[in-house]
């Protein structure tokens, strides 16, 4: 099967823009990108496209938890969030994570590294939109038993858009015993890892009090890190734990509209990091945390950090471009990301209505600082159309209200504590 993308304003990936021309997809792949038109059109006139967009860390299933202790400092801010996760019900999980993986693929997203407690979920609703998703049940001392959770992942088969990955909550919640047999799982079940990582001033002063080692060097010494894992936040990191990353191959990812929400300070080394050749992607972080999924939203929060902090203009527009389309795809170990020849045709088409006056030389700009998800009017999954604007309305609005009337049924509306139904 053969779909032609026709007139297309602008192709952009974040190194190379092609201007009015034409883009064709045979099967899951990109054939050409000129002049030919084979198969089925799509209009693109008025339209920009561009990579897929992967968003490398988050929590699907905490959409029941969006708005949610929103103004609380981190160390309560995550008790609450545990002590509700204990009262959630399948039938809450499940419905979080529908609505989340909608709202990702109509805000662009068309691959998901998710961290939660429900990874059948999240595999099949990856199978029923189209979307590319990585997930695994998650190794958390106070949660649930460590061997029992190494059983299910075993158990977690992969499919042609869902593949199991190794979940570690983070060092501070897992026992050196739990992080070893994590480890010991990834190996032999050949599996990526994402973990949580010097989020916080206090988990790097706790861990270097305990073991007399920071974060990272408590992790290396322990475990063996390397290209497959991917540590998140990472904002209280010292020079020394930035070779140790270079090292191992280990990718970083920045999570910086939900850092700053929770008032978790520190730096995410942005530069720093691409100067030494470090795998850098992006995550929104999770619905409670971040409260949108909307990857453009955290491409330019991303930029508008790193300047405010390092007070220079060393990552623009083509870094965040990059490190959410291209670098994730890298990490995920699958040629997309990129618009060219060959590789897969993970895509998302663009609605530049509202990002004009446009030009070859203003396209990059408009889509970081001016794009949104609104903007979204297609998503493309392996070749297949997953989305058109529009097409979720009825269905979101559907899973919101039974969302809805699950949680607040009978809510005391002066109270801020959940009520869940047990």
């Amino acid at each position: 099967m053969e779909l032609t993308l026709r007139h297309c304003d602008f192709i952009v990936s974040a190194d190379k823009i092609y201007e009015n021309t034409n883009l064709v997809i045979q099967g899951n792949t990109i054939k050409t990108i000129g002049d030919y038109i084979e198969g089925d059109e799509l209009e693109c006139k008025g339209k920009i496209v561009i990579p897929g967009l992967v968003n490398t860390h988050t929590h699907l299933g905490m959409t029941f938890l969006r708005g949610y202790y929103d103004d609380a400092d981190f160390p309560l801010w995550i008790h609450k969030m545990w002590e509700s996760e204990r009262k959630a019900t399948r039938e809450i999980l499940s419905l979080s994570t529908e609505i989340a993986i909608l709202e990702a693929i109509s805000s662009g997203t068309t691959a998901i590294f998710d961290m939660y407690f429900n990874p059948e979920d999240v595999k099949e609703f990856s199978n029923k939109y189209g979307i590319r998703t990585y997930g695994g049940y998650v190794f958390l001392d106070s949660r649930n038993d460590p061997f029992e959770i190494d059983k299910l992942n075993r158990m977690l088969k992969p499919t042609e858009l869902f593949t199991p990955i190794i979940n570690i909550h983070s060092i501070y919640s897992t026992s050196e015993t739990t992080l070893k047999l994590a480890s010991q799982l990834a190996r032999e079940a050949n599996r990526k890892v994402q973990i949580h990582m010097s989020e916080t001033r206090e988990e790097v002063f706790n861990t270097k009090k305990k073991y007399g080692m920071t974060p990272i060097q408590y992790l290396n010494k322990l475990v063996d890190i390397n290209e497959k894992w991917e540590l998140v936040h990472l904002g209280w990191v010292t020079n020394w734990e930035i070779e140790i990353l270079k090292r191992v191959n280990a990718t970083a990812v920045h999570c910086p509209t939900s850092n700053m929400k929770l008032a978790t300070a520190g730096t995410f080394p942005m530069r720093t990091f691409l100067e030494e050749g470090i795998n850098v992607t992006l995550g929104t972080d999770g619905p409670a945390s971040n409260n949108s999924l909307d990857m453009f939203r955290e491409m330019k929060t991303a930029v508008l950090l790193q300047r405010n902090t390092y007070w220079n203009y060393d990552i623009g527009a083509k870094e965040v471009i990059s490190a959410s389309t291209r670098n994730g795809y890298r990490y995920a170990g699958l040629n997309a990301g990129y618009v060219k020849e060959g590789w897969l045709a993970d895509l998302v088409v663009l609605d530049s209505k509202g990002l004009r006056p446009l030009s070859k030389e203003r396209v990059l700009s408009s889509i970081v600082y001016n794009a949104v998800g609104e903007n979204v009017d297609t998503v493309i999954v392996n070749g297949q159309i997953v989305y058109k604007k529009g097409m979720f309305n009825e269905k979101l609005n559907a899973l919101y209200a039974e969302l809805e009337g699950i949680l607040f049924k009978g809510e005391n509306v002066t109270s801020n504590e959940l009520q869940i139904p047990l």
